[in-house]
C-alpha cells in the first residue's frame, strides 16, 4: 500500500497552458509519424530509428528547443523525448516536421510509467533531465522527480557505462540531486571535483538562458552506470 501511494505522488502538475493553433495541428497531423503511443509493455525503442549509434532519452523536454538542437547536431543518435504537457509536445512535433528530422520520437506520457513499462533494462545510453521542477516549498519536496526510487529505475534502464546527466538552477535541489546520485551504489560521479560537472556541449535551454539573465546559477551533474566486472 505504501509503495502504491509513493508512486501516486506526481512530480508534475498538468498546467492549463493554451495550445496554439499550430501546436494543435501538429498534434493532429504529426503524432502518427513522430510520436510513440504509451504501451503497458516493453517495446523495441532502438527499432524506431535507422540503426542509431546511441539511444538518448530526455525526460521533461519543455518546449523541445534544446532537444531539436541536439538531434540536428547528432543525426546518427536516436533521441526520445518524454513530456506530459501538450503545448511542448505540439511545438516539438512541429519542429521535427519543419526540419524533416528522422532521429527524434516523442512520448506524451508520465515518465515514471514509461520507464517502468515501455523501456527495457540496460537499453539506454544516456538519460537527460534538464531543469525539472524544484518544488521549492518543503512540504512539496516529495514531488521532486529525483528521488532514490526513481534514480534506481533510471539506472536499471541504463546500459553499463551509460550516462545520467541532470541540470538545475536551484542550488538546494542541486544539493539534493548530488546526495541522491552519490548514494546510489551503481553510479560513479564523472566530475573530477567529485561534485558538479562542467556543462560541456549541452545546449542551453530557453529556461536556462532566462535564468542566467536574472543572475541564477546553474549546476550540472553527470554520473555513469558502473560496469560490473
Amino acid at each position: 500500500m505504501s509503495s502504491e501511494r509513493k508512486r501516486a505522488v506526481k512530480s508534475y502538475v498538468i498546467r492549463g497552458g493554451r495550445l496554439t493553433e499550430a501546436q494543435r495541428r501538429a498534434l493532429d497531423t504529426h503524432s502518427e509519424q513522430y510520436a510513440i503511443p504509451f504501451q503497458p509493455h516493453t517495446i523495441d525503442l532502438r527499432g524506431q530509428f535507422n540503426e542509431p549509434r546511441q539511444l538518448v532519452v530526455e525526460i521533461g523536454f519543455g518546449m523541445g528547443d534544446s532537444l531539436l538542437q541536439m538531434a540536428q547536431q547528432s543525426p546518427c543518435t536516436g533521441f526520445i523525448g518524454i513530456e506530459v504537457h501538450p503545448p511542448g509536445v505540439g511545438k516539438l512535433l512541429l519542429g521535427i516536421s519543419r526540419l524533416a528530422l528522422t532521429n527524434i520520437k516523442v512520448i506524451n506520457h508520465d515518465a515514471n510509467e514509461v520507464l517502468q513499462r515501455m523501456i527495457k533494462p540496460d537499453s539506454i545510453d544516456c538519460f537527460l533531465i534538464f531543469f525539472p521542477d524544484p518544488w521549492h516549498k518543503k512540504r512539496h519536496h516529495k514531488r521532486r522527480l529525483i528521488q532514490s526510487e526513481f534514480t534506481e529505475l533510471l539506472v536499471s534502464r541504463l546500459k553499463p557505462g551509460g550516462i545520467l546527466h541532470l541540470a538545475t538552477d536551484w542550488e538546494p535541489y542541486a544539493e539534493h540531486m548530488l546526495e541522491v546520485l552519490s548514494t546510489n551504489s551503481n553510479l560513479d560521479n564523472n566530475a573530477e571535483s567529485g561534485d558538479y560537472a562542467v556543462p560541456g556541449n549541452r545546449p542551453a535551454t530557453k529556461f536556462e538562458k532566462r535564468g542566467r539573465r536574472l543572475g541564477h546559477g546553474v549546476w550540472d551533474l553527470v554520473f555513469s552506470k558502473r560496469i560490473q566486472v
